[in-house]
């Protein structure tokens, strides 16, 4: 991503503390601590470095790996010798013994007279279950840090750790401003890409708007000609990243990745996950869900109505990680045996009605973001709605709040197909699922990839609306 496309806003955020930090120097506490998170291969350590990089301020950047509190010690200092700190030689030599010890060397090692940054990357890796590493931060910040002109930026790819370094009652609450680095939205990815906006949502939900995969993705090539390069590639960024972020992820929980792959592969309710991964208790796999949600990979969902449920349903929270485990992961060994052909037909088989499911939270963010407009009001939740069997189901309600309403505001059905626009049979059977659900003639509305066909429809939107939702 060397024109680091959509990352705009995020630079200009770490401009502006940087900013902060210059205009403190000489003031008794101008220190400022930024906390970023994001997925793995987000892109947060490639943002992070190109920001200090353009600068123009002496930096340190620190990687931990978690191997072990000695090695990441003494990568400390070797992350030293190739810092732009006029005195980072001193954290080279000491060889500090503890992080109390490396962070008053830290503090030694930064200039007063000027701004300065410091990064350290992967700190959850040096974050303990008793906060002895988040009671030593707290102190070396309060007592060293704050009181140097130094932009200290912390970035961690598990979000619930990163979450809890800020949260109230941990030693480091309130000490830093937290940022959140998302993948490339489906405007960017177009942007990026130089697609027309349908193809633009279809390399989305293959990518997940994720950099590295983004850029092995050449300009204009649709959706075929790059997943057959890809697939003939066993090590390309789309064949890999998956596994490499789920090994960090989930290095021992071998339950949870089971759980995972059974919702990836297409299963949504609880009884049915169960089943999928291999006839697992309700008690374990309770604990596995709860694993999955804590780490943002899957999201649990029940249906919006003004009536309560329990039909909670699951789906892998990642379009990219979604398509891996349902198309990709299982055919893997025909991949590196020669024979991604083989997976690529597959794709195909499976690309429209995969499509047509995975597209539907891209969907209703996109709405979420548009409106109001001249046809909708604003709804402050937009979700789905289902009944047990499935006989009824509604692609897109709009509500005054989720998952129980007191007030439906719209509802609508998604129509991802290609030369198939939405018509006046898509029209009824949007009525028919409308008044099992309200009896309220609440405005219907269609989203459509290939336009609609039909009269009777309070809003109708298409792929170039929807990537409008995030060109503003």
């Amino acid at each position: 991503m060397a024109d680091f496309v959509g990352r705009r806003r995020e630079l200009e955020t770490l401009d502006r503390e940087l900013e902060k930090v210059t205009r403190g120097v000489g003031g008794e506490r101008p220190g400022r601590c930024v906390m970023l998170r994001g997925r793995r291969r987000v892109g947060k350590s490639r943002l992070v470095e190109r920001f200090a990089e353009r600068s123009g301020a002496p930096f340190l950047f620190y990687a931990a790996t978690g191997a072990s509190p000695g090695a990441d010690l003494q990568r400390l200092g070797r992350d030293a010798q190739s810092s732009s700190l006029p005195l980072a030689h001193l954290l080279s030599a000491a060889r500090p013994a503890s992080w109390d010890a490396a962070f008053d060397v830290l503090a030694a090692a930064l200039p007063h007279d000027r701004a300065s940054v410091v990064i350290m990357d992967e700190v959850p890796y040096l974050m303990d279950a008793e906060g002895a590493f988040e009671g030593t931060l707290q102190r070396a910040w309060d007592r060293a840090l704050e009181s140097k002109p130094v932009l200290l930026v912390l970035i961690g790819s598990d979000l619930s750790m990163m979450e809890a370094l800020n949260s109230y009652g941990r030693p480091f609450h309130q000490r830093g401003r937290e940022m959140v680095l998302g993948p490339l939205n489906p405007a960017e990815v177009g942007g990026m890409l130089g697609l027309e906006p349908a193809a633009a949502f279809d390399a989305a939900l293959i990518t997940g708007g994720l950099p590295l995969i983004c850029a092995e993705w050449p300009h204009g090539a649709g959706i075929w000609d790059f997943l057959q390069t890809a697939l003939s590639d066993p090590v390309s960024a789309l064949l890999v990243s998956a596994e490499r972020s789920l090994a960090a992820e989930f290095p021992q929980q071998v339950q949870a990745r089971a759980v995972l792959s059974a919702i990836g592969s297409g299963e949504r309710t609880f009884s049915n996950i169960a089943r999928a991964a291999g006839g697992i208790g309700a008690t374990p796999l309770k604990r596995s869900l709860e694993i999955l949600a804590d780490k943002r990979v899957t999201a649990a969902e029940l249906p919006v109505s003004t009536r309560p449920s329990k039909d909670r349903r699951y789906r892998v929270a990642d379009p990219y990680l979604r398509f891996w485990l349902k198309l990709l992961g299982p055919a893997m060994e025909e991949v590196e045996r020669g024979r991604g052909d083989l997976t690529l037909q597959r794709v195909r088989e499976n690309w429209t009605s995969w499509r047509g499911r995975a597209v539907e939270p891209l969907v209703r963010e996109a709405l979420a973001r548009l409106l109001p407009d001249e046809n909708l009001p604003a709804a402050p939740a937009i979700g789905g709605y289902w009944t047990r069997t499935n006989d009824v189901e509604i692609d897109i309600v709009g509500a005054d709040r989720e998952p129980i309403a007191k007030q439906l505001l719209f509802v609508g059905s998604v129509k991802w197909l290609e030369n198939s626009p939405f018509d006046r049979h898509d029209l009824a059977a949007l009525h028919r699922h409308r008044v099992a659900l309200t009896p309220d003639a609440v405005p219907v509305v269609a989203v459509s990839r290939s336009g609609t066909d039909c009269p009777g429809l309070d809003a109708a939107y298409g792929p170039a609306e929807l990537l409008a939702a995030w060109s503003s």
